[in-house]
């Protein structure tokens, strides 16, 4: 499948569809042949007798499992060796003079049709042999035979895809007539030294491409030894950078045309030295997948025959040199994955000029840092490849995009492109139309891709795009293989009886609306290999049909429906290459069925499938994905997991499965992520899991899981990021082993019986010390279709459980709470500083809590309740500025809370139970806060004083005067209430006056 194109590896194919002149292979083996001459003019012309029996016996030697040698053999009718396949004699002479046994592995054939065995030393009696060809073969892994080196004949050898190993021989050297030496993609070549290349004088082209020439420091120098050298092709060579000042001459490949020196991690300017000093000639340049770095030498420029230049994956800075405007030769230039930050209308306008007609190819993808607008190229007339993908370009895209005449691919996916899709009707050649990962929006798609009838690929995935698509948009598109619409708000109404022209290989519309039935259209499309539907609303059941239709079906997602019903019999449905299956978040019921043996990723999570989970005992060797949790599923774990060598990705959480962990869950030995939490589970942990030491992530909460926290977790699980067993039964003290984990995030031993001291070591997780993340998320990769695995996590927060998952990579956590556990809070756990939550609540920890701890900068969350802590609370925690959650209660505490304007908006919740503790926000005053102008209580006074304001007055004399003149007005008023009220008053003071006179007679007495 070509869709969702690696542009590297079509480049060969885009060179021979679109007549891109990248070698000229075609022509030396053109020149080839004419000097070999192998072609037989006179059919009654009988080759050698010494050498059929020379042929025969090299067909003794080799294994033909495909009867490619069919036509070999001694019988009457077979005896003109001149005449059996691959075989071609002088029609003067009748020696054999050409050998043709390559197999059938082009690079886009998927068949392969090799010979096996080894090539027969009877190969020397063809002493005329000129041409020999071995290729896409088989040879055991042997190494080259040295004896070829003795033909000395040869104008022609090829040795591409042969299965060779080993030391390539010098005696190669010996064949001084070569013309065309391929010798690229065997398992392992090797040379020590080139300089046997160097006798090979008439060799005019050279392919050592994936040879390792690590050691070979004198390629360079071998190279300069080859007068007529057209062709040069070292990729993937691990090549030591050549000299600095290597000596030049006149004649030195004075003819070399083509050179490709890819895939070699080139960083040395001398590089360019050599290769500036020898351009006149070169018509193709291939350097991408190196690490040349910089800005674009502008000497490129200079390169007037040049059509091919390939510069991709490299580090590039900056942007295209001016001198490229005047390569009027230029066809295709690659520019991707570099780090070229210049605006993208610049770069355009350094490209007018001469280069604007001819250029075919043009690619600036992913290199992320190309800004601005979408600039007219409408110039560019001949243009048919154009990749902007993943880049920050910006505005709209303007008309005439939809307008190139011959333009064969647009891609400017992942960018920040807005507006609406323009009308690409008049791009009648377009084939692929990439626009996914933008802002694009409006109504307008369907009617903008309507007429394009050559369209294979249409992705505009991931987009703000809505409306409708209706059959008329999609009636023209007779050619569409590929469909990508997801993530978007798009209605596709489509009747029940529509029959689409396509038929498509690739059907991505997950999160557009389809209505609520199953699209009764899928029943036409009978090619399809991939298809995701989710997010669609669908609330029906899978009709039969779709199953039968399901034969070349690599890859299903109907995730996040309401789809409902019984899965039937599985087994027998889907690719026989690989397939993965996605249904999680429905509502099927039942058992779970049989699922094919070849199946890699498989999600039923968050269901209602029930019964046991047996069918897991079904071998399943690719699975690397498996995720099972949220369902009805009871019964025990079955002990039959030897055969899942693959898996990387398993849960099982939240739902009812009992007994053990089954020991040879142990041979899970690419296992990355384990959810059995919220189970029924017993016993201890096996100790076979100790060789699952990929494991990352381990979450066995809320089960009934018994024994001894193992040391050897810490020994051999040193990838460990997240580790939950809380809420089971484990006893024991935490073992020290467990400091070992570096790496680790989240640590949760909560709710257990565990017992002795909290460890020093803690203080040994690297991880935790560090305020960084290195992601947002938990992510795995396997090997599936398109999605990584983020890791999900039930985390006690301000005491609430919540998941986490697309920010669980910020988390670090201990959580050590609801233990036994004793003795003083360990002085090097304030050393990490990357800690968001520490809970080491209800437990029986003494001792003072430490100032140190306010170097917990990024702490958001501190509870050490109900503990035995005594001493006072160190100021340094209202340092503790990202702190939201405090909970100091129930323990010994005392002193004065320090005062602050972060500790102090705390709930007095969050400092009760503590007996010798006072001050804000508690109700109790500390000693001297109540002594007359002792203090500073200004704090108190603004926060009480905000009760008393202007409203507060104003009541006050309304309520002085009604009260004053209610009370006085009525006295005035009647003598009768007057009379009541003075009564009383005259009486005291008449008892006043006779007990004061009584008591001055009696003193004077």
């Amino acid at each position: 499948m070509v869709f969702g194109i690696d542009f590297i590896a079509v480049k060969p194919l885009w060179n021979r569809v679109h007549g891109i002149p990248c070698t000229s292979k075609e022509q030396l083996l053109a020149l080839v042949a004419l000097v070999a001459g192998h072609a037989v003019g006179d059919d009654n012309l009988s080759c050698i007798d010494r050498e059929r029996q020379a042929l025969l016996k090299i067909k003794q030697g080799l294994i033909d499992d495909y009867s490619h040698l069919s036509s070999w053999g001694n019988e009457e009718d077979k005896k003109n060796c001149c005449k059996w396949r691959g075989v071609s004699c002088s029609n003067q002479t009748g020696h054999v003079t050409s050998l043709d046994l390559r197999g059938t592995c082009t690079p886009f054939d998927t068949s392969y049709l090799p010979l096996r065995g080894n090539i027969s030393s009877s190969l020397l009696e063809l002493k005329h042999l000129n041409y020999l060809d071995l290729s896409c073969n088989d040879f055991g892994r042997n190494r080259v035979p040295e004896f070829i080196g003795s033909l000395i004949e040869l104008r022609y050898l090829n040795l591409t895809y042969a299965g060779y190993v080993g030391t390539v021989p010098d005696q190669l050297g010996n064949l001084t007539n070569l013309q065309f030496l391929d010798l690229r993609s065997n398992y392992h070549l090797d040379a020590k030294s080139l300089e046997w290349l160097s006798h090979l004088s008439l060799l005019r082209y050279l392919d050592l491409s994936e040879m390792d020439l690590s050691k070979a420091t004198d390629w360079l120098q071998a190279i300069f030894k080859l007068p007529l050298l057209i062709e040069l092709h070292l990729s993937s060579c691990q090549l030591v950078p050549p000299p600095l000042l290597l000596p030049l001459t006149n004649s030195t490949l004075k003819s070399l045309a083509v050179i490709d020196l890819s895939a070699n991690y080139l960083t040395s300017s001398s590089l360019y030295y050599w290769l500036f000093n020898i351009s006149s000639t070169l018509v193709k340049v291939e350097l991408s997948v190196n690490n040349l770095q910089g800005p674009i030498p502008g000497d490129f420029g200079n390169m007037k025959f040049l059509q091919y230049l390939g510069l991709g994956a490299n580090i590039f800075e900056g942007g295209v040199p001016n001198p490229f405007g005047n390569l009027s030769r230029l066809q295709y230039l690659d520019l991707s994955l570099n780090e070229l930050n210049q605006d993208l209308p610049t770069i355009v306008r350094n490209l007018s000029g001469p280069v604007q007609k001819p250029l075919v190819y043009l690619d600036f993808g992913w290199n992320r840092k190309i800004t601005g607008l979408l600039p007219d190229v409408t110039e560019f007339s001949s243009l048919r490849f154009l990749n902007l993908r993943d880049n920050k370009l910006s505005g709209s895209i303007p008309k005439s995009y939809g307008q190139l005449p011959v333009l064969f691919v647009l891609d400017l996916g992942w960018n920040q492109i807005e507006g609406p899709v323009p009308d690409f009707t008049s791009s009648l050649s377009l084939k692929e139309l990439y626009l996914q990962g933008n802002k694009l929006n409006g109504t307008s798609l369907g009617t903008s891709i309507a007429g394009l009838s050559s369209l294979l690929v249409l992705d505009v995935s991931t987009n703000s795009l809505d409306g409708v698509v209706s059959e008329a948009d999609m009636s023209k598109l007779s050619q569409l293989l590929y469909l990508d619409l997801s993530s978007n708000s798009l209605s596709l109404e489509f009747s029940s009886e529509w029959v689409p022209p396509f038929q498509l290989d690739v059907i991505r519309l997950g999160g557009c609306k389809l209505q609520s039935h199953f699209p009764r259209w899928l029943q036409t499309q009978t090619n399809v290999s991939m298809i995701d539907i989710s997010r669609a609303g669908i609330l029906d059941t899978i009709p039969d049909w779709f199953w039968d239709h399901s034969h070349r079906i690599e890859h299903l997602n109907f995730s996040h429906n309401q789809i409902y019903g019984v899965l039937p019999d599985l087994s027998s449905k889907f690719s026989e290459v690989f397939a993965s299956i996605y249904l999680g978040f429905n509502n099927f019921s039942g058992p779970i069925p049989l699922f094919p043996s070849n199946l890699t990723a498989l999600d039923l999570s968050k269901n209602s499938f029930s019964g046991p989970v047996s069918f897991l005992c079904n071998p399943t060797p690719f699975l690397t994905y498996l995720d099972l949790s949220d369902n009805l599923l009871s019964g025990e774990l079955p002990d039959c997991w030897k055969s899942f060598g693959k898996l990387s990705i398993l849960n099982m959480a939240n739902n009812n499965l009992s007994g053990k962990v089954p020991i040879s869950m142990g041979s899970l030995s690419a296992v990355e992520t384990i959810h059995l939490r919220n189970n029924h589970l017993v016993g201890k942990l096996p100790k076979s899991l100790k060789n699952c030491t990929n494991l990352m992530f381990i979450d066995l909460g809320q089960n009934r899981l018994t024994g001894k926290i193992p040391a050897w977790i810490g020994n051999k699980l040193s990838d460990l990021v997240f580790l939950s067993l809380s809420s089971n039964e484990f006893y024991g003290n935490i073992p020290l082993n467990i400091c070992r984990l570096a790496r680790m995030q989240i640590l949760d031993l909560s709710l257990n019986n565990i017992s002795g001291n909290i460890p020093e070591c803690l203080g040994n997780f690297t991880a935790m010390a560090s305020e960084e993340s290195s992601s947002l998320t938990i992510t795995h990769s396997f090997d599936s279709y398109f999605y990584p695995y983020f890791d999900t996590a039930l985390l006690v927060w301000k005491g609430r459980e919540f998941e986490y998952k697309n920010t669980l990579g910020l988390v670090k956590s201990i959580d050590l709470s609801s233990n036994k556990l004793v003795g003083e809070i360990p002085f090097t756990l304030p050393s990490l500083a990357g800690l968001v939550a520490l809970n080491l609540s209800r437990n029986n920890l003494s001792g003072l809590i430490s100032p140190n701890m306010g170097r917990l900068g990024s702490l958001n969350f501190l509870d050490l309740s109900r503990n035995g802590l005594s001493g006072g609370i160190p100021i340094a925690l209202s340092q503790l500025s990202h702190l939201g959650v405090l909970d100091l209660s129930y323990n010994f505490l005392s002193g004065r809370i320090p005062e602050s304007n972060h500790l102090q908006t705390f709930e007095a919740s969050s400092f009760a139970g503590n007996a010798g503790l006072c001050g804000r926000p508690l109700p109790r005053s500390c000693p001297g806060d109540d002594v007359p102008g002792g203090g500073d209580n200004t704090g108190n006074r603004d926060s009480e004083d905000k009760l008393i304001d202007t409203g507060f007055y104003v009541s006050l004399g309304v309520g002085f005067i009604v009260g004053f003149w209610g009370f006085c007005g009525s006295l005035i008023l009647s003598s009768s209430w007057r009379y009541a009220f003075f009564k009383p008053v005259t009486s005291i003071e008449d008892w006043l006056y006779v007990r004061i006179a009584t008591t001055w007679a009696r003193l004077w007495r």
